[in-house]
């Protein structure tokens, strides 16, 4: 003798405080899914389960389908935790990001562009060598960007977008003539690579042609940032912390003040002088 299955009357209730946002963003995706594999399940808010006996049933009795809902409230039950614990640390990594802004100063100098500001090396923390590669170009005898930031390990491609070959070479970084290095003949179209790991400023030259001038800034942090023409700058992505931040600029002293970055935007105001 076969029995049909007994319906079950499904009653929304009100979602338990312990059960945050993230989480049921996470368990309506399953459900979405279960939804889109059962959809006659569904058509009237129900999804029962395999049939199922209650070892307390006596055995005249035939067996009921359980409503999925219950399935579910244990997957609740169940997920929370993690999911919270998930959810916790997903916003506590953009929370903690905040930015260092400010403006420079430059009397006496040229200009306030181009002004390398960046946060000096944190103890104990070490960056990994970016694996994306930055670029110089050298069009109409002119080397683009004319100032470049990078940190620590970054591959720089040189470029040759000219119609006459350059003989890129930088005789020291940061005063070092141990640093010193040539790439030779760049040939138009072509391009050569060279990976930065000394701290400092290489001035870029090119032999063929002697009024090319740029400058490649490395620094030992990825907080850093370029000054505009109006000397304003801006450093993302800063965790909150004690910092010493400094600046390199072509023709003026380099100068260092220390400053405590929060989760939100801390402005900074630096002068830098001949």
């Amino acid at each position: 003798m076969s029995v049909s299955p007994v319906a079950v009357n499904v009653r929304w209730v009100r979602a338990p405080q312990s059960v945050t946002p993230i989480t049921w963003a996470c368990l309506s995706c399953h459900a979405d899914a279960e939804m889109r594999a059962f959809p006659r399940d569904y058509s009237h808010g129900v999804r029962c389960a395999p049939a199922q006996r209650s070892r307390r049933d006596p055995p005249n009795i035939p067996a009921m389908r359980i409503p999925r809902w219950r399935y579910w409230m244990k997957t609740v039950r169940r997920e929370t935790p993690v999911v919270t614990l998930l959810g916790v640390i997903f916003f506590a990594m953009f929370a903690q990001a905040g930015e260092v802004k400010g403006h420079v100063s430059a009397p006496g100098l040229k200009s306030a562009e181009n002004i390398a500001v960046y946060i000096d090396a944190i103890p104990g923390k070490k960056f990994e060598r970016p694996a994306e590669h930055v670029s110089v170009d050298q069009r109409n005898s002119i080397f683009i960007p004319h100032t470049l930031v990078i940190l620590r390990g970054t591959v720089v491609d040189f470029l040759n977008s000219d119609h006459v070959a350059h003989n890129v070479y930088w005789p020291d970084i940061n005063g070092d003539k141990k640093l010193r290095h040539s790439l030779t003949i760049v040939s138009p179209g072509h391009e050569k690579s060279f990976q930065f790991d000394d701290l400092g400023a290489a001035q870029i030259l090119c032999n063929l042609h002697p009024d090319m001038v740029g400058y490649i800034v490395v620094v030992p942090t990825p907080y850093f940032a370029l000054t505009g023409n109006d000397g304003t700058f801006r450093i993302k992505d800063v965790p909150p912390g004690t910092y010493t931040l400094k600046t390199w600029s072509e023709d003026g002293k380099p100068t260092t003040q220390t400053i405590t970055a929060t989760d939100a935007t801390t402005n900074v105001e630096l002068t830098v002088k001949k």
